[in-house]
């Protein structure tokens, strides 16, 4: 089969699945989007910091010395605090301190950041869901009071929207919780070394 052909059979499948759905699975689809959007960011922003990791010792050499050196990477978590502290450093121990504080707690914001909303819309499919399990039973329901159980066919079209609407929900929902929590560990992780090298640099100063 040609490249073309395949993405022509996988569009019509994909449209006659979401017809068969019902006006639900638009919102859901879009739900879906827009939470792997998110969890895609949140992998490429903690994955990178994780593979750029700088050593404590070198974040000392760096801090030492005020400055990141011409054409420095990043350095993963530790380079990013150091970065940021050095950005804001005023010379002074005590405000230093303090700065070095909200440097590291603002690192820690940034790691968490859209976590709670890739909860809330994973939490949000399988509620979608379950209103396309209503509204197609409800469309079953219309058809057993209009023609009894003399049209199967009407009453098919009912039962499929309320299961694919349930599973598309449930399709949605577990894969999106499972990232969170993949997510937060690995945010809980560099936070954890974001505030070893915060207390490290701290003694520094």
């Amino acid at each position: 089969m040609r490249p073309i052909d395949f993405l022509r059979d996988s569009w019509f499948q994909l449209e006659n699945y979401m017809q068969t759905g019902g006006p639900v699975m638009w919102p859901l689809a879009a739900v879906s989007l827009v939470m792997w959007l998110l969890i895609v960011e949140r992998l490429v922003f903690i994955g990178r910091l994780y593979r750029r990791s700088m050593g404590f010792d070198e974040a000392r050499e760096l801090l030492l010395a005020g400055h990141l050196p011409q054409g420095h990477r990043e350095g993963g978590a530790v380079g990013l605090l150091v970065a940021g502290f050095l950005a804001v450093r005023s010379g002074d121990s005590r405000l230093d301190r303090s700065l070095l504080r909200e440097t590291v707690r603002g690192l820690h914001r940034s790691l968490t950041d859209r976590l709670a909303v890739i909860g809330v819309l994973a939490a949000i499919a399988p509620l979608l869901g379950l209103l396309g399990t209503v509204t197609g039973m409800i469309a079953t329901f219309d058809v057993l009071a209009i023609f009894g159980t003399g049209n199967t066919k009407a009453m098919a079209g009912g039962i499929s929207e309320a299961l694919i609407t349930t599973q598309t929900g449930l399709l949605v929902a577990i894969p999106g919780f499972y990232m969170k929590g993949f997510l937060e560990r690995r945010a809980r992780n560099l936070n954890k070394r974001i505030e070893a090298a915060g207390y490290m640099l701290s003694r520094l100063l």
